[in-house]
């Protein structure tokens, strides 16, 4: 025997069943406050929906809705959580890397400018430059690997230096 759904029957319906209704959507989602949202989605789009409709019974009509709610609901949070990240002081969000987009483009922006400006330099200096920061060579070996004096290696990681001096807006 099948009865249609008015808003009274629906309303008390909904007051009868909360507990199990909410237990359902929270078995689901396992936040208290995101199923009772949910509870209260499933009311306005059966409110929508529903009034005037035939069902056997009313009950597993409205399980059914706030399962597939919660189903959606469930659905959505997890792919938000695959893009989206929350912060508690309204900072912008980590990347994967633990570094903010703001961060990660003012880097960006001080190595482009530490490339432009030592593309002004000789490439010996850019040579002398690399063996002393990045080898972590002294100037006196710099100088018999390229075969000058150290007086002279001095003079190039100086010129590098001030090259570079322009660079430190960016920090």
């Amino acid at each position: 025997m099948s009865l249609v759904i008015t808003r009274h029957l629906l309303e008390q319906n909904f007051v009868e069943q909360r507990k199990q209704l909410c237990a359902i959507s929270y078995k689901l989602l396992g936040n208290a406050a995101q199923a009772e949202e949910v509870m209260q989605e499933a009311f306005l789009r059966l409110l929508d929906v529903a009034i005037g409709k035939q069902v056997d019974c009313l009950q597993a009509y409205c399980c059914q809705v706030v399962r597939n709610l919660s189903l959606d609901n469930m659905r959505r949070l997890q792919v938000e959580g695959q893009y989206r990240v929350y912060t508690d002081d309204g900072e912008l969000p980590q990347t994967d890397g633990g570094e903010n987009p703001q961060r990660l483009l003012q880097q960006r922006q001080l190595l482009q400018a530490i490339d432009a400006a030592m593309e002004t330099l000789p490439e010996r200096t850019r040579r002398a430059f690399e063996l002393y920061r990045i080898h972590g060579m002294t100037q006196r070996d710099i100088a018999k690997e390229l075969s000058c004096s150290a007086t002279l290696v001095n003079f190039m990681l100086r010129d590098v230096g001030q090259a570079l001096a322009g660079c430190r807006e960016h920090l």
